[in-house]
């Protein structure tokens, strides 16, 4: 917070007037580094194989069904007064969708998305969290790796995504770290998740900025998305899923101003960042 507080460049206290808490402003060299982060990832995970998706911002109630345990869920998600639509999450969840009810090539398994969509959070449960700053709001922007497998193929996969989200974290120089979350602590939707924390040195303290799960066939049977070997055989299985983040741009942010700041008060962005701001090394406070 001291440090968007210097560099003049977000707005807490109007947005938070215009509507209500955690939510922001941001301005000038904020946005484009904000957008920076979106593109960056967006190209990465092309150079991996991904197909690019933007989604639709809303889903249906049953199909959040199908994606997640929506008796927890429910509370973080935000509904559309008088329709059978909410608010997503994140990208994971109308990614999960896309398939719904089909029966897919075995022979084409894995299949990988990378979702680009803003997010949509109440933050139940934050209460007193995080209420200043960019870190935990109710409205971001995320790109997320999503795939489909065989189930002989989840376990491989899972290690696959928490390594590209690794790659990404290590080429923009942040200090993270990779914990493997207790089985008491999943939930009913995930049978394995790693977290990975990025170094906070304001806060002392490591912060969690991606979340990368494997579902194996929980949401499959939600959402009866099954496979079948060959299209002669006749027998069908669940397919796996699994999600993880690739990168969540405002905490990403936040990463970058806390571990970049110089010693008057500027901002240095990361090397491969720099191109989508068309050279632009460094970010100074906005004049007053």
């Amino acid at each position: 917070m001291d440090v968007l507080a210097a560099l003049g460049l977000a707005d807490l206290e109007t947005a938070a007037k215009v509507a209500g808490a955690r939510f922001y402003y941001l301005f000038d060299d904020l946005v484009l580094l904000n957008w920076a982060l979106v593109q960056y990832g967006l190209d990465f995970l092309k150079g991996k194989g991904f197909r690019l998706v933007q989604p639709p911002y809303m889903l249906t109630r049953k199909i959040m069904e199908g994606v997640v345990s929506f008796q927890d869920f429910e509370d973080m998600l935000y509904k559309v007064e008088g329709e059978d639509l909410y608010l997503i999450g994140t990208a994971e969840h109308p990614l999960a969708g896309l398939h719904a009810g089909e029966i897919l090539d075995g022979r084409k398994l894995p299949l990988r998305y990378a979702g680009i969509s803003p997010c949509f959070r109440k933050e139940a449960g934050a209460h007193g969290k995080d209420t200043k700053g960019i870190f935990r709001v109710h409205q971001f922007e995320k790109v997320e790796q999503f795939s489909f497998t065989k189930p002989s193929q989840s376990w491989a996969e899972h290690e696959f995504l928490i390594s590209n989200a690794e790659e990404l974290y290590r080429s923009l120089g942040l200090p993270y770290r990779v914990v493997n979350i207790c089985v008491g602590e999943l939930g009913p939707v995930a049978a394995k998740k790693y977290d990975l924390e990025v170094w906070m040195p304001a806060q002392n303290k490591y912060r969690e900025v991606v979340s990368c799960s494997n579902c194996t066939d929980y949401q499959a049977v939600g959402l009866g998305i099954r496979y079948r070997e060959a299209p002669h055989i006749e027998e069908t299985d669940y397919v796996h899923t699994l999600n993880s983040t690739l990168i969540a741009t405002e905490r990403t942010i936040v990463a970058i101003l806390e571990n970049y700041q110089t010693r008057d008060g500027a901002v240095e962005i990361p090397e491969p960042l720099q191109h989508y701001l068309h050279g632009q090394k460094i970010i100074r406070p906005a004049a007053r």
